[in-house]
């Protein structure tokens, strides 16, 4: 028998078993989730509060889990569903609050429902579902939304009656490079020479580009990077989601799971990207400037990220959301998912006519960007799926 335990906080489970069932992947820590909670980033007053799931056997052993938030807006999800939302509250249906299968901020394929290595996996997978949707019940969602979960979770769930989901990342994947100049070596002519010239421009501004694991990065760094995050998501117009408190919390119990490739002028970072990486992959999450250069943003977020990547044999690099820009550099668009429940039956079938007509344009589009892939002819990989 498989028990269903809801909790109020991923502090709720022990930290050991949870990790047990997260594996490397740095944001379904519970250090990572827990980080979130205790420095204020989700939790009251945030629209972010945590209900994460657990199911145990009749000896008490965590066999999985689910990192579950309920939701009264979609700020930080990266699958953008205002026009379901707006739709339903001009047919005075209720689409929040909404219970949402995630990593808050964070738009990267992975676990959604975590299954120890020796369970029945789909028996606990139907358990995680069940408890999904009693919470739901229970707080009278409108709708229950598995976000970026793999395809090992994709399946079950469409076939419990989920609708499907598909959009475009852009990833790096490593086919066993040497070094840098390897994988440039698989470029056209024309494009290798851009590369090289970005780099040397970047070169040219006199910072000095230095690659730091989270415990390197002293109090004075987070509190720049921090500065600059607040500077950059601004001038984007986008929410600043995560504090200072969030960052250093990272840097200090996540330790060499986090990769800061910082840009330093006379010792003091003036930008930087941030990065976590899992046992198989680097994942680029967030850009921080006070000063501007031209070709720096493509250097420390993208071709450092890459040979950070080949240096320490990881199989692919995430580069977020978005960014077109990612495809001349060699980041090959990839079809990312998420899974949907809508509880009104006439929202349901228009949101399921909508995804008929969107997942055509989905693919259609990823596979006219992956023409604008800087590779040699016979050398160029097309459309890749999640993981």
């Amino acid at each position: 028998m498989l028990h269903i335990e809801f909790g109020d906080s991923v502090a709720t489970f022990p930290t050991a078993e949870w990790d047990a069932l997260a594996g490397s992947d740095p944001f379904l820590a519970h250090a990572f989730l827990r980080a979130l909670e205790t420095t204020g980033c989700v939790g009251p007053g945030t629209g972010w509060h945590p209900v994460p799931l657990g199911v145990r056997d009749d000896g008490g052993a965590l066999m999985g889990a689910a990192p579950l938030y309920l939701k009264d807006h979609s700020f930080g999800e990266y699958v953008f569903d205002w026009g379901w939302a707006g739709a339903a509250e001009r047919a005075g249906l209720d689409y929040y609050p909404k219970l949402v299968a995630a990593v808050p901020f964070s738009p990267v394929t992975g676990a959604r429902m975590l299954v120890a290595d020796h369970a029945d996996a789909g028996a606990v997978r139907e358990r995680l579902m069940a408890g999904a949707m009693e919470l739901a019940e229970r707080y009278r969602c409108g709708a229950v939304q598995w976000l970026f979960p793999r395809r090992s979770d994709l399946g079950p769930l469409e076939e419990a009656g989920y609708l499907g989901r598909r959009d475009v990342q852009f990833h790096w994947y490593n086919r066993g490079y040497a070094d840098f100049e390897d994988f440039l070596g698989e470029f056209s002519s024309s494009k290798r020479k851009q590369a090289r010239k970005e780099r040397r421009r970047a070169e040219e501004t006199g910072l000095e580009i230095a690659v730091r694991q989270g415990g390197e990065v002293s109090p004075e760094e987070w509190a720049a990077f921090h500065e600059g995050y607040m500077v950059t998501t601004e001038m984007r117009g986008a929410p600043a989601y995560l504090n200072r408190a969030f960052f250093e919390e990272l840097g200090r119990l996540l330790g060499d799971r986090v990769v800061l490739v910082g840009a330093y002028r006379e010792g003091a970072l003036v930008a930087g990207a941030l990065n976590l990486r899992s046992d198989t992959a680097l994942y680029g999450r967030y850009w921080s400037a006070l000063e501007e250069h031209d070709f720096l943003h493509f250097e420390v977020c993208f071709y450092r990220g890459i040979d950070y990547a080949i240096e320490h044999g990881l199989e692919r690099f995430e580069g977020g959301a978005q960014g077109e820009h990612k495809v001349k550099r060699g980041f090959v668009p990839t079809i990312t998912a998420s899974a949907h429940w809508v509880d009104h039956p006439g929202l349901r079938n228009a949101v399921s006519e909508f995804l008929e007509r969107e997942t055509p344009q989905v693919r259609a589009y990823a596979k006219q960007a992956a023409g604008h892939l800087p590779f040699k002819e016979g050398r160029n990989p097309g459309v890749m799926e999640g993981p």
